[in-house]
Formats: structure tokens, C-alpha cells, sequence
């Protein structure tokens, strides 16, 4: 045995220096040793065990404009009524339009006066169907309407902001 291993060993020799690999393998082991040591001497210090700290970023949500498509109004020329303003006399089942709102709409209420719950928006130039009234209330002539296009769009409009239209 000591014979095949003497042989195995000048093979090796003859392929590879022998000093040639005890010095890399000291080499290797210095870089190892060179390594640990660096990364011991910088790491961060331990702070003591306690209750941990949150941190909680608080990022404010964007204030999303809605995409509303809203149907355009069709100006009509107005009937005989009495113009926007006046809190005139409507027909039941005569057609009215929105005005005088200055763009900020109509709000349309479950009940004649103001402090009723609302229940729909109604839009600059929007037409809708007198169905009831006039009541009087809060100091306005409040008329029951109903949206041609749509039965859940319906409530009491103050007068004051509505004017008559032909129907379709």
C-alpha cells in the first residue's frame, strides 16, 4: 500500500507543484479568515431587546375626480311660462327643464321643503314630467318631477328653478 500511495504521490508531483496548492490553500484561507473579520469589526451595534418600534407611514389618499358623462341639454325654446325665478304654474305631465342654478344643479327631495332628505341631482338643463303639485313650503312652490329616461330619478324641485318647455 505504501508503495501505491508513493506512486499516486509522484504522479500528483509530476501534474501539480505541491507548494504550488498548500500555498493557495493557505492563501484561501487567510481571504476566509480576512472576510469574517471585516464583516464582524462593521456590523451594526445591537440594540437592547425591548418593544420594537413601528413605523407607520401615512400616505394620503388622491382626491379622485369621478368621470362623469353627463348627457348634454338641448336648449328648447321656452313656452308661455312664466320665466326662471318666478316659481311659475306647471301642469301636471308638462315637461320642465333645470335653470337658474348657476351650474350647481337642483337638488331634488323626497319631500316639498328644504329640510327634506335629497335624493338626486339634478343638472343645469336637465328636463324632467311634472307629476304633483304645486305645494307650498319653506317659502317655495315645490313640484313633484320625474326624469323621462330614467323612474328612480325622481323628487321635489323648488319652482324658483324650473321652467317650462315643450314636451318631446
Amino acid at each position: 500500500m505504501k508503495r501505491d500511495l508513493r506512486t499516486w504521490f509522484d504522479w500528483l508531483s509530476r501534474l501539480v507543484n505541491f507548494w504550488v496548492i498548500v500555498s493557495a490553500i493557505l492563501v484561501g484561507i487567510s481571504l476566509l479568515v480576512a472576510s469574517l473579520a471585516v464583516v464582524w469589526i462593521t456590523k451594526p451595534p445591537q440594540s437592547p431587546p425591548g418593544p420594537a418600534t413601528a413605523v407607520i407611514n401615512i400616505i394620503p389618499v388622491p382626491s379622485a375626480t369621478p368621470t362623469v358623462i353627463l348627457p348634454t341639454p338641448i336648449p328648447l325654446t321656452p313656452t308661455a311660462t312664466p320665466p326662471a325665478g318666478s316659481g311659475g304654474v306647471f301642469a301636471i305631465g308638462s315637461s320642465v327643464q333645470i335653470t337658474g342654478t348657476g351650474g350647481d344643479g337642483l337638488r331634488l327631495r323626497s319631500e316639498p321643503g328644504l329640510q327634506s332628505q335629497v335624493l338626486f341631482l339634478a343638472f343645469e338643463g336637465e328636463i324632467f314630467t311634472v307629476q304633483d303639485g304645486p305645494r307650498s313650503s319653506d317659502g317655495y312652490e315645490w313640484y313633484f318631477l320625474a326624469a323621462p329616461y330614467d323612474t328612480t330619478v325622481r323628487g321635489w324641485a323648488a319652482a324658483n328653478f324650473l321652467q317650462g318647455v315643450p314636451s318631446p
